[in-house]
């Protein structure tokens, strides 16, 4: 018998991570740890073990509408890490080495009628940028946040989202970055009483993209919706890696990802030839949910659909349920990894619609059903858009 006092292994789930704001709490990382086994190490620019090239402040800037305050703060201001601390070294990285870091607040019981807009562009080849976003949302609040990366670098950020009592909260995360970018962003949600948070993010740019958001409930009756796209291309690595904490009773959470592949095109593989090997196009999604004792009446699913559209193109997809209470309304997961659907090209063609034509209808389709839901108007077009401009490469 374990005495109460004495650690169980048993014990320990998904959520009870170490976490600290020190990277030197943290080992270098291996390609055989659990948590990095599906990236190449080798590829982070040094972001995992020090080696990393000159660094910097990030570049941010913010459009806040009335009713937002933003601030450059120093990095021990008191409202940084509210949420939590890192839960990896390169978060911890980050968090060690930014020289200043940026605090987003939302007046209580505001009502905003337009989107704070966050852009942060990178530093640029050979330069490295870190940095954090602490936005805080007051009780009652109603918000739209657009955090948006662009440019070209290597960049590493903790950023991390506070609902207070009974606000609504739209996140999109919009990694548009230049295809030699490389950036591993930490995320945590802390969601409020009767807080309804919907998170959405869309990765369509960048070399390397590793994604990590986490959401913890802090009282009952939190709400938590978490939505992804992605579109990975030759030479492409992109990983999503989610955790939902449920602790508290009385939380509904929902994640539903969708991801595209294509290997490299009739160009790129000419380009190459026969004695180079081409690059995959490469996705991970792992999403991990807990439901812990006192989690009570707990409502949740989540789902990952990948879609495989040419050879040379690779996505992992890992749901994870732990359910240690069985008074909860109802979990599940689904995973789907395939190829493109003959039956459905099959039925568009059947009615006259050229099979090129029927291809692009089918995968707008498929990832229409994500895109539909982010209530930003002029983003949702772009995102279609850059869906369209994909698939053009196809064949290509």
């Amino acid at each position: 018998m374990v005495a109460s006092n004495e650690f169980n292994p048993a014990d320990v789930t998904k959520g009870d991570q170490f976490t600290s704001f020190n990277v030197e709490d943290f080992p270098v990382p291996h390609g055989r740890d659990e948590v990095w086994r599906f990236i190449a190490l080798r590829n982070l620019r040094g972001l995992h073990n020090g080696e990393f090239a000159p660094a910097t402040a990030q570049k941010i800037n913010v459009v806040a509408p009335e009713g937002v305050t933003s601030e450059t703060v120093a990095p021990d201001d008191e409202r940084l890490g509210t949420a939590g601390a890192p839960a990896d070294r390169v978060a911890a990285q980050a968090w060690s080495s930014m020289p200043e870091a940026q605090v987003v607040t939302v007046d209580a019981e505001a009502q905003l009628e337009k989107p704070v807009e966050i852009t942060i562009t990178g530093a640029g080849e050979g330069v490295t940028s870190f940095g954090a976003t602490s936005i805080h949302v007051g009780h009652h609040a109603e918000a739209t946040i657009v955090l948006k990366y662009v440019g070209s670098g290597t960049h590493a950020d903790n950023v991390e989202f506070v609902l207070g009592d009974g606000s609504q909260v739209t996140v999109v995360v919009d990694a548009d970055w230049e295809n030699d970018a490389v950036h591993l962003s930490h995320q945590i949600a802390k969601v409020g009483r009767d807080a309804v948070l919907r998170h959405n993010t869309a990765i369509f740019g960048g070399e390397i993209v590793r994604l990590a958001p986490r959401v913890v409930f802090d009282a009952p009756g939190g709400d938590a919706e978490l939505l992804g796209v992605y579109f990975a291309d030759a030479g492409q690595y992109f990983e999503n890696r989610l955790l939902v904490d449920h602790d508290v009773p009385n939380c509904r959470s929902r994640v539903f990802y969708k991801g595209a592949l294509q290997g490299a095109t009739a160009a790129q593989k000419a380009e190459a030839g026969s004695s180079s090997r081409t690059p995959e196009a490469r996705t991970c999604w792992v999403g991990d949910v807990l439901i812990r004792k006192n989690a009570n009446n707990t409502d949740t699913y989540e789902t990952n659909n990948n879609l495989i559209l040419t050879e040379g193109a690779r996505a992992d997809a890992i749901p994870n349920l732990e359910i240690q209470t069985g008074e909860i309304v109802g979990a599940g997961h689904a995973a789907t990894v395939g190829r493109f659907d003959d039956l459905e090209l099959f039925y568009l063609m059947s009615r006259g619609i050229p099979a090129a034509e029927a291809r692009r209808l089918i995968i707008r389709g498929f990832f229409s059903e994500v895109i539909s839901r982010i209530p930003v108007e002029s983003l949702r077009e772009d995102l279609e858009s850059r869906v369209v401009d994909e698939l053009a490469k196809i064949n290509a």
